[in-house]
């Protein structure tokens, strides 16, 4: 696929008007007031120790109507104090896989918490959280982005993005944590989520690295790529044609451009320019509006793999910076 979104210089300054609900902060306030009122009850349950250089835990924790969410905990073995930490959301479809494939943060001397995702893990990677237990929901193939997607407090990404929260906060119930050095990061969907959290939780985590990020400006999304995910709002709606308001009034409660513009803290962004499941212009549109101090590197000739690798080392080095 060659170019097919605006030129870099014109992504560089495009801002797009945001659509954002009036109640957007009390409905976030009310999802996480309900969500906390469940105990966050954190497991770290030790694994089998076959890796040398790290120790490594099954996470379980409350998220969202306090249902249990599975994660993993990697430590470097070898550690004198409290160490910073890296929370870490997935890519759509994808689920938090064996533990030994992650391996790189504990080797950057942080300590990483990665979340699985609920109801996803059959797609790319393995997942173990159901979405809701209570009605037999086990983790399934996508799609995600249109369920419950007729009311904001009834969509699958409210629940998600409660989850995450609740990760940051597990994070920081681990020992070996230092509370006060949290970062998000991910790639496309777990991008989007990252954003998210960073923009309700303000203050309160001190960095975000969104790659490639999904979940950002979905109107523009839908009408100038055809890729899955978006595409199953796309169909959705085309199937809906009397409910395409109702849409994306309640993806505005959601969207990472209205997230952008409530956190605060240093960000390292990625977009690759011939990326069409995640087009540069809603990657740029959430970019703008970010309020905190922000950087982005730009992948000309990349897809969805946005910088893949070559992006790790930036994201030490700019840690490196904010947590000297």
């Amino acid at each position: 696929m060659a170019l097919f979104d605006k030129p870099l210089e014109e992504l560089r300054v495009y801002k797009p008007e945001r659509s954002e609900p009036a109640d957007f902060d009390a409905f976030w306030q009310h999802t996480l007031d309900d969500t906390r009122r469940h105990p966050l009850d954190p497991c770290f349950e030790p694994v089998e120790e076959l890796l040398r250089t790290v120790e490594v835990f099954d996470v379980t924790f409350s998220g969202y109507a306090g249902q249990r969410i599975k994660g993993w905990l990697v430590l470097p073995r070898q550690r004198a104090e409290p160490l910073p930490c890296v929370v870490q959301y997935i890519g759509y479809g994808g689920g938090r896989g064996l533990y030994h494939e992650w391996l790189d943060w504990s080797a950057a001397g942080c300590a990483h918490l990665v979340m699985d995702t609920r109801g996803q893990g059959s797609t790319w990677r393995k997942g173990d959280t159901p979405d809701l237990p209570d009605v037999g929901a086990s983790p399934s193939t996508p799609g995600f982005m249109t369920q419950g997607i007729f009311d904001p407090a009834t969509y699958y990404y409210r629940r998600v993005f409660a989850d995450a929260v609740r990760a940051v906060e597990t994070a920081r119930a681990h020992p070996a944590v230092d509370g006060a050095r949290i970062a998000v990061c991910g790639g496309s969907q777990g991008g989007g989520i990252a954003l998210a959290v960073a923009g309700l939780l303000h203050g309160e985590v001190q960095a975000a690295m969104p790659d490639v990020p999904f979940l950002c400006h979905y109107r523009r999304a839908t009408e100038i790529t055809d890729r899955l995910p978006y595409q199953e709002i796309a169909i959705f709606c085309s199937i809906h044609r009397d409910r395409i308001d109702t849409v994306f009034h309640t993806l505005s409660y959601f969207d990472g451009v209205n997230f952008a513009v409530r956190a605060e803290a240093p960000a390292l962004f990625s977009t690759a320019l011939m990326d069409e499941t995640c087009p540069p212009s809603t990657v740029f549109a959430a970019y703008n509006h970010y309020a905190g101090p922000k950087n982005i590197r730009v992948y000309p000739y990349n897809h969805h793999e946005g910088g893949a690798s070559f992006q790790l080392p930036h994201q030490i080095r700019f840690l490196r910076e904010v947590w000297s």
